[in-house]
């Protein structure tokens, strides 16, 4: 018994620690992810992709729909089920990973804080697509898509659908390369609704 103890102490602080260096918010677990949620999204095909099949088979998924629908909750909560299975994940917002990366550059620790990025079994990058991207971020952007191709699993979770992206890239060529690398095996969920932070303003103005 002592032993089972001294066990299980030390896998919940190695899933605490790689909780920590994901970043992932632990709050936002599958099992309190709302079924009955007035969002208009495929469940069947959802809970296929709890099981985390696609993740083993380096494949990804990509969230799109408006603010306030669950993408980031249910982004998280995968990231939450990969730490628990034992697997290096990283989540970040697009916004602080593209402005990590731009002071990467001033140091000369670029390739460094990439490989950051590149490694980890599970990627999220949250937030994606909100301001066009700059020649240096479609770079790097081009750079991370690239390299995890057919090497590691990448969810990324944007306000805007998919069909739009490209146009957040100058540059066409290095937008195509980038998206067709993944979007060849992505899972592409869109949720549809109205906005959870917006229906709990209008309750608690009631209250």
């Amino acid at each position: 018994m002592l032993f089972s103890d001294e066990v299980e102490k030390r896998n919940q602080g190695a899933l605490t620690r790689r909780l920590l260096m994901a970043k992932v918010d632990h709050d936002q677990v599958l099992e309190r992810f709302d079924w009955e949620a007035k969002i208009t999204l495929d469940r069947d095909r959802l809970k296929g992709l709890i099981g985390l099949d696609w993740m083993e088979r380096k494949e990804n998924v990509i969230f799109t729909g408006p603010v306030g629908v669950g993408k980031t909750f249910l982004a998280n909560a995968m990231a939450h089920a990969a730490c628990r299975r034992n697997k290096s994940v990283v989540v970040v917002k697009a916004a602080k990973m593209f402005k990590a990366l731009y002071a990467a550059r001033a140091d000369n620790s670029l390739d460094r804080e990439l490989l950051k990025l590149i490694s980890p079994t599970l990627l999220v990058i949250d937030d994606f697509g909100l301001e066009r991207l700059t020649p240096e971020q479609a770079h790097d952007f081009y750079e991370i898509i690239s390299e995890r191709y057919e090497r590691g699993a990448t969810i990324i979770t944007s306000n805007r659908h998919v069909a739009e992206w490209v146009s957040l890239f100058d540059d066409q060529i290095i937008a195509n390369s980038a998206l067709d690398r993944l979007a060849h095996n992505a899972h592409q969920m869109i949720i549809e609704g109205e906005s959870y932070r917006k229906k709990k303003g209008t309750i608690g103005s009631k209250l």
